[in-house]
């Protein structure tokens, strides 16, 4: 059984690890929300075009998600594999090597049939029920996008290296760098600048591929320049591939993977069962959605940081840290979202504005739902960010098949299936009343199993 903190315990060692936790989280929050920042720029500039752009985006995206996040599994591997390598060795030896190497070789290794799946993307939706003109639409935005995949998890496996380092500042910066080139390439190939043709929606997927194979390069020219980190040696044998840290990572990233396609496909279903039965509301659903996602970049920080802060006393053996790291980053976790919850809540009408020019024809209507949609996402804020908080702390542990399982249960036992039952009659907030039950039943089973798992030297767990 994981330890619970005590009523009385001494305050000293949880305060420094709330500190230690808060200080790793900020960056990789930063992080997070610049790389989310991408796909609200796209969709401001978007959105600007005409509501019916900014729907086959969201479209587009959502498919995007499901694929891409199958790849991020195998990324966040990286982490939990090197917080526990640090913890039992302080980070010498050629682990870390080996573990990097195997995520380059396993994100080569996926990136082709996902491609293949991407690039059947109008056949896929029109399947799916959605209008055959936004199908299209989608279909040809991705067509173009899809080949920045490769590129973003060669970015993600560096980042997840960082982090379980401690040393995530040069993905900040590649970060800061990426959003600024992502925002002017949108300017100047959406609408023509800089004597280059507009090429409108085509123009915003375009933007994100450049954008991402420049993030990728430079955070992989800034990893291997770096002093502190030359004696890493990333490339040294990189021809070779190296199989046990490949299927270690396949190991605890598959799991990760699947339980986070379950969770990007449960929204993604949200987004299709808002298309085809209230196609009208779907831009308002994009704002809200986008909206939430942002906010959750700071809870998926979190979560980054306790798995690394978890993984490092698992691979210490101090059962005692394992409890104060976890605790430490749901208490952060939650506090964060009441306040992420009490801004949509208080502003709906700021947020919308970001969005949605009201001089479109039919801005107003797009507002009224969208301010709905967004009430509800507020009253979600508190459940999603315990559930991804608290599948990082399980993270750590190198426990991903429970969560893996939950994740199944939560959303398409309960979420998708209540979202489908009520999307007839209450259209798009019956979807996000749906999402929200979801979310809760995972958040809820995610703790139990964090109650009653047995950490590295601990207690056993409770019968």
């Amino acid at each position: 059984m994981v330890p619970s903190p005590p009523p009385h315990a001494p305050t000293a060692p949880w305060r420094r690890e709330l500190r230690a936790c808060a200080a790793l989280s900020l960056p990789l929050v930063v992080t997070n929300a610049i790389e989310m920042a991408m796909n609200l720029t796209n969709a401001a500039f978007v959105g600007r075009i005409a509501p019916e752009a900014l729907a086959a985006v969201t479209l587009a995206l959502a498919l995007y998600s499901v694929a891409l996040t199958f790849g991020i599994g195998l990324t966040a591997a990286v982490s939990p594999l090197i917080s526990a390598e640090v913890g039992r060795t302080g980070g010498r030896g050629p682990a870390a090597r080996r573990v990097v190497q195997g995520g380059l070789w396993n994100a080569a290794l996926i990136v082709g049939p996902i491609w293949l799946i991407l690039w059947r993307a109008e056949p896929i939706l029109r399947a799916a029920g959605q209008e055959p003109a936004l199908a299209r639409a989608a279909g040809a935005y991705l067509h173009v996008m899809q080949w920045g995949l490769l590129p973003v998890l060669v970015y993600l496996v560096l980042r997840s290296m960082l982090a379980a380092l401690e040393r995530p500042r040069w993905a900040v910066m590649t970060g800061v760098l990426g959003i600024a080139v992502n925002a002017g390439l949108n300017a100047a190939l959406i609408g023509g600048g800089l004597g280059l043709p507009a090429l409108g929606v085509a123009g915003s997927a375009l933007a994100t591929l450049l954008s991402n194979l420049f993030m990728a390069a430079v955070l992989a020219g800034a990893v291997l320049l770096d002093p502190r980190l030359r004696d890493l040696r990333l490339l040294g044998g990189i021809a070779r591939p190296p199989v046990a840290a490949c299927a270690a990572l396949w190991r605890v990233g598959l799991p990760i993977g699947i339980g986070v396609m379950l969770e990007t496909g449960a929204f993604a279903a949200a987004t299709g069962l808002v298309g085809a039965h209230d196609p009208a509301a779907l831009p308002a659903h994009a704002i809200a959605l986008q909206v939430a996602s942002f906010t959750f970049m700071v809870p998926l920080g979190i979560a980054q940081a306790v798995s690394v802060r978890v993984g490092r006393a698992a691979g210490a053996g101090d059962a005692a840290g394992v409890g104060r790291a976890g605790w430490a980053g749901l208490a952060l976790g939650l506090g964060t979202m009441a306040a992420t919850a009490l801004a949509m809540l208080a502003l709906p009408g700021p947020i919308i504005g970001l969005f949605l020019d009201p001089a479109t024809p039919g801005a107003g209507a797009v507002a009224r739902t969208a301010t709905a949609l967004l009430a509800l996402a507020g009253a979600f804020q508190i459940a999603d960010g315990a559930q991804v908080v608290l599948a990082g702390m399980l993270r750590g542990l190198q426990d991903t098949r429970a969560p893996m399982v939950i994740a199944g249960v939560g959303y398409w036992c309960f979420g998708v299936p209540i979202a489908a039952l009520l999307a007839p009659r209450y259209a798009a907030p019956g979807v996000w009343v749906g999402l929200l039950a979801g979310l809760f039943a995972v958040a809820a089973m995610l703790l139990w199993r964090w109650r009653f798992r047995r950490p590295p030297g601990g207690p056993a767990p409770s019968r």
